[in-house]
């Protein structure tokens, strides 16, 4: 199984390619370069450097979101149009829960709690633990958006340490500290954000989880935005937006 995986659902533009269990390449920066200007050159990076020929590749892997608008559109389209291209399937990954995967191998004594920036006082948000028996990365709460109190109070509850990650981390720190009543840590910088090569790694694991069943028709698919963007919700609100430009 070989799969070609496309990241750009945040602030982090990524591609990745994963052979069976080897990662062979993971290719992701974070700088002042929008997503359609830097993802497509990364791709095409990527596939020069491993000298992969794109028709071996056997699907194409996405984050659905939530995530930024425009980033979770730019990586749909190109992921849409590499898919249609090929003639090959998407697996579409939560955001949040490939954040999370960023963190595979964590004690079952702590929880793990990736926090992206929504804007708006809120969060997209979940909250995952790895099972040491079973080997199982388990969702204890599915990716959702909501204010940052309402998260804490729900971790507080649960009574185990806490693992934050994820682009809210700078955004929430000092309101984490005033919230929080368990203890908690928060991911070093490299396992913090989003990557390209974790958003492979956990599509590959949904394929042995559950065979051609992960797949999406490339034609089909839709992302997951998890709420409307603000464009949507001021023409909801019958506002005229044809002379704003928006940027979530």
């Amino acid at each position: 199984m070989k799969i070609f995986a496309i990241e750009a659902s945040g602030p982090v533009c990524g591609a990745a390619v994963m052979d069976g269990d080897v990662l062979v390449a993971d290719y992701n920066i974070l700088y002042k370069k929008t997503h359609s200007q830097s993802l497509v050159p990364m791709m095409d990076e990527v596939s020069k450097m491993v000298e992969l020929d794109l028709k071996t590749v056997d699907a194409v892997a996405l984050t659905k979101g939530p995530g930024s608008f425009t980033g979770v559109r730019i990586g749909t389209a190109t992921a849409k149009g590499l898919g249609l291209a090929l003639g090959k399937p998407l697996i579409p990954v939560p955001t949040v829960d490939a954040i999370a995967y960023n963190l595979y191998g964590t004690g079952s004594g702590r929880v793990i709690c990736p926090i992206m920036d929504a804007r708006r006082s809120q969060v997209y948000t979940g909250i995952y633990c790895f099972e040491e028996d079973t080997e199982r990365f388990a969702v204890l709460h599915e990716q959702c958006v909501v204010e940052i109190e309402k998260i804490a109070s729900e971790l507080n509850s649960l009574g185990k340490q806490v693992i934050f990650l994820g682009d809210g981390v700078p955004v929430y720190r000092d309101r984490i500290a005033e919230l929080m009543r368990v203890p908690y840590t928060f991911a070093p910088s490299h396992l913090s954000r989003q990557r390209a090569g974790t958003v492979a790694a956990l599509a590959m694991q949904y394929w042995r989880e559950r065979g051609d069943q992960c797949f999406v028709d490339a034609d089909a698919f839709r992302p997951e935005y998890l709420r409307l963007s603000q464009a949507e919700r001021e023409r909801a609100a019958g506002i005229d937006t044809s002379q704003t430009i928006h940027r979530d």
